[in-house]
C-alpha cells in the first residue's frame, strides 16, 4: 500500500487524516506542521502521496508543493483545504497537484481522492 506524508499545520487534522488512511491500509510514514518542513521531509522519507494543507504559517501548502514538484515532477500531491476557491484549486493543479481535497470531508472522499493517484 502507499506511503502518505501529511502536511497539515492543524494536528487535530492530521490525526484524522492519518486515521482514516491507516485504517484503510495506507503506511502514513510522517507528519510536518508547515509547508517548509514537508518540503524537508518529502526529500527525507520519499513518500508515494503527499496530503497538503494550502494555508500554514512558514510556508504555504501552494509553496511547498511548487518545491516539492520542482525536486520530483511526477509527485503525487493532493491539496486540502477548507477554501474551495476556484483560483485555489486551479493554481494548485497548475502548480503540479493531482488531486484536491475540501475540508470539511468524509472518509470516503480523502480516500477515493488517493486512491486515485495508486
Amino acid at each position: 500500500m502507499a506511503k502518505v506524508l501529511i502536511v497539515d499545520d492543524a494536528s487535530f487534522m492530521r490525526i484524522s487524516i492519518k486515521n482514516m488512511l491507516t485504517k484503510n491500509g495506507y503506511e502514513v510514514v510522517g507528519e510536518a506542521e508547515n509547508g517548509k518542513i514537508g518540503v524537508e521531509k518529502y526529500k527525507e522519507l520519499s513518500p508515494d502521496i503527499v496530503t497538503m494543507d494550502i494555508t500554514m504559517p512558514e510556508m504555504s501548502g501552494l509553496d511547498a508543493l511548487k518545491e516539492i514538484v520542482k525536486s520530483d515532477p511526477a509527485a503525487k500531491v493532493v491539496m486540502v483545504s477548507a477554501m474551495g476557491q476556484e483560483a485555489m484549486v486551479r493554481d494548485a493543479i497548475m502548480s503540479g497537484a493531482k488531486g484536491f481535497i475540501v475540508k470539511p470531508f468524509k472518509e470516503e472522499g480523502i480516500i477515493a481522492a488517493i486512491k486515485k493517484l495508486g
